[in-house]
């Protein structure tokens, strides 16, 4: 079963090599004094603010915690799938459990919010495209995230409630949980709360309990964050630096080392654009709707392999235990 799960690691890691070249790029063979330094794809601010609408009025905390997971979509999908394979472990237990897992410190931060990790799993494109903003656009992006703020306050949509505090420091409005014991993360359409509506992002499919039909604001489901506090991984761990724009780890940036994205801002790039009349979003979400076809795929076939060893266990009346990478 290890063998299994490292041959699966592999996969999705070459899974991600593939879809980061999009067409049109190549590897160069020579270089001219003459050629143009070869640009970032960039996303326009209202392209970004498509991108965060969704979680743009989340604490501060999880806000940090999704941004620096969405860079590790790989790790995102594992980790969901671990979760379903563990729904009876919970509290102490649970977090104990995810400790021991090889993923991001944020990827397991967000186990302590099972519906927000299912709803990444679920919108993977999504995912994946937050995760490139994050690593070749953060100030742009979080810039975005304070814009969707102020125009969720102007509609009157985003107030201190007795789930959570939010403070307007005039350029920027913090998020905070009203308890240190329990975060509740807010149900809203993130297409309607704003104000002006806001055009959907592309195949987003809503989960249950993270969606309210309507343009306001709800509160529904309240996590305990108690069982994870004395893990250096736990929610408040987890911050924004708004005026500099990152998510905050310990209270240091968050600076991403993932594989599954291109750090197209690095002084080495390793590919450049043939075409400059390709358009940066369609390019973007190409990757990232292949990156998700890619991940999925590999998801499913690692779930038919399960099913296979559960069955052979059964069928030989033995039992399988815990999995780990």
């Amino acid at each position: 079963m290890k063998l299994l799960h490292h041959g699966m690691a592999v996969f999705l890691c070459g899974s991600f090599v593939i879809a980061s070249v999009p067409n049109g790029w190549a590897v160069p063979t020579t270089t001219s004094a003459s050629q143009p330094e070869p640009k970032a794809l960039q996303q326009g601010p209202e392209q970004l603010r498509q991108l965060v609408a969704p979680i743009a009025i989340y604490p501060d905390p999880l806000v940090g915690e999704i941004m620096a997971a969405a860079t590790y979509p790989s790790e995102v999908v594992e980790a969901e799938h671990w979760m379903e394979q563990h729904q009876g472990v919970t509290g102490d237990a649970l977090a104990q459990q995810v400790n021991k897992q090889s993923w991001d410190a944020s990827v397991k931060a967000l186990t302590q919010t099972p519906a927000v990790l299912a709803n990444m799993n679920q919108n993977l494109a999504w995912t994946s495209e937050l995760g490139d903003a994050y690593v070749n656009q953060r100030q742009s992006l979080t810039e975005a995230i304070q814009t969707m703020r102020h125009r969720a306050k102007d509609a009157g949509n985003l107030q201190s409630t007795a789930q959570e505090k939010v403070i307007d420091g005039g350029q920027t409005i913090d998020v905070e949980p009203a308890s240190t014991d329990e975060v509740y993360v807010p149900q809203y359409d993130p297409w309607l709360v704003y104000g002006d509506p806001v055009p959907m992002f592309p195949g987003w499919a809503p989960w249950a309990g993270l969606y309210f039909d309507g343009p306001g604001i709800g509160f529904g489901l309240g996590f305990g964050l108690g069982a994870f506090a004395g893990f250096g991984w736990g929610f408040h761990h987890w911050g924004c630096d708004w005026h500099h724009g990152w998510a905050t780890y310990n209270h240091h940036s968050f600076v991403s080392h993932s594989r599954d994205i291109a750090n197209r801002n690095s002084e080495h790039r390793d590919v450049v654009r043939h075409s400059s009349q390709v358009n940066d979003r369609s390019v973007a979400r190409h990757t990232a709707s292949h990156t998700a076809s890619h991940l999925h795929a590999a998801a499913s076939s690692h779930a038919s392999s399960h099913a296979f060893f559960h069955a052979r266990a059964a069928h030989h009346g033995g039992g399988h235990g815990g999995h780990g990478r």
